[in-house]
């Protein structure tokens, strides 16, 4: 049967390359019913005619006049708006990528979530930031959640030794999740204290957007990944172990209580878990490059160093003191890193702003999706606030 599909940030790099799979898929396997961009709108206008969407959004409202005029003629729906990218979500479709980055992809997500059907989520701020808001829309809707990040995706795959039971996760002893170690693997603390935006967007392995690839670097992205993983899969924190993994081949690993070691490899490519989660439950054909393990010829394994990245402390903290305290993590994160692309921060002092606005927050209460967003306002505002504190001391 033909399955329908939305993709929220069709024009990211996570939404282009679930483009590419729709694109190589047999004719009659996928429609699309939504795309939906930032501001993009003729990457959006192209995409949209070569799968013939039945509709186009563009979440900044001054691209609707582009996109308007890019896809005349084509009988593509055209809307633009923060309320049309929610109203895109809502419509009804059985698979949808959400992939927006940031926060700003949270009420989103959750109007896909609450139609049911298959969400595959690559917006991990969104469990970060309204982890129990986000599990409990699926689970009233009957809305299925499947992993797309490398790392979750690989754990997924390697959850399915678990065996059945009453408790299917008694024999997991441990969750282990790896990192590239990105640009600032090798460098020492002065090294990193100069690092420019451009040369910390310079991903060693992956291809990615401006913001991940500095968390990448920082190893925030790390962080929030932890976060991630104890919300979509029942362990505790101190049970999830982060390695770093240079060749960015043996994506994740559970350990059981035999002993066994289930890891998932494959090309750094984010096609293959993308297919995996656009096929699942079965498998699709994707044309991404086989691992040689021949050529490959060693996996190597470090434990992440905690002075220079500080961030994966970070989030073991904040998703300890429990409460806002993640959704503060988040957005002063996103705050900083905004600072340091536009040169108005160091690349050290991301972690340490993160750091100051945790501790002048705490871990408020957040009780509904309103407290949430108004906590990420606040902690925005007091992150540059803190940036600024520290450009003038």
């Amino acid at each position: 049967m033909t399955r329908s599909v939305t993709i929220l940030g069709s024009t990211g790099s996570v939404g282009r390359s679930t483009v590419a799979l729709l694109e190589d898929a047999p004719t009659g396997a996928f429609r699309v019913e939504a795309l939906v961009a930032n501001r993009d709108a003729a990457g959006l206008a192209a995409q949209a005619r070569r799968l013939g969407a039945r509709l186009a959004v563009v979440a900044d409202p001054t691209c609707f006049t582009a996109l308007r005029d890019a896809l005349s003629g084509s009988g593509i729906e055209v809307a633009a708006g923060a309320d049309a990218v929610v109203a895109a979500a809502a419509r009804p479709a059985d698979w949808t990528m959400a992939a927006i980055v940031g926060a700003v992809g949270l009420p989103a997500t959750l109007a896909a979530l609450s139609r049911g059907g298959v969400l595959a989520l690559a917006n991990k701020e969104s469990l970060v930031c309204a982890g129990e808001i986000v599990l409990a829309t699926a689970r009233v809707a009957g809305a299925t959640l499947l992993p797309v990040d490398s790392e979750h995706n690989a754990i997924f795959q390697a959850l399915e030794a678990r065996g059945g039971g009453a408790d299917p996760y008694a024999t997991v002893e441990k969750i282990v999740l790896t990192a590239s170690g990105g640009p600032c693997r090798t460098m020492s603390l002065a090294e990193m204290a100069s690092v420019t935006p451009e040369a910390a967007v310079r991903h060693p392995i992956w291809s990615m957007g401006a913001k991940i690839s500095i968390d990448s670097a920082t190893m925030m992205n790390k962080g929030l990944e932890l976060i991630e993983a104890v919300r979509l899969f029942p362990v505790p924190e101190a049970r999830v172990e982060v390695l770093v993994h240079p060749q960015s081949t043996v994506h994740g690993l559970v350990q059981y209580a035999d002993g066994s070691l289930v890891a998932q490899l494959g090309s750094p490519d984010m096609r293959t878990p993308i297919a995996h989660a656009l096929a699942w439950p079965a498998r699709m054909t994707a044309a991404v490059p086989r691992l040689d393990l021949v050529a490959l010829g060693r996996l190597d394994f470090f434990a992440p160093d905690p002075v220079r990245f500080p961030a994966l402390r970070l989030a073991r903290e904040a998703l300890r003191a429990g409460g806002g305290a993640t959704t503060i993590l988040n957005a002063a994160n996103e705050a900083a890193v905004g600072l340091f692309l536009d040169h108005r921060l160091g690349f050290l002092d991301i972690a340490a702003v993160v750091e100051e606005t945790l501790s002048r927050f705490g871990a408020p209460v957040v009780a509904d999706l309103a407290a949430i967003l108004a906590l990420d306002g606040a902690a925005r505002m007091e992150a540059a606030r803190i940036a600024a504190e520290r450009a003038a001391a």
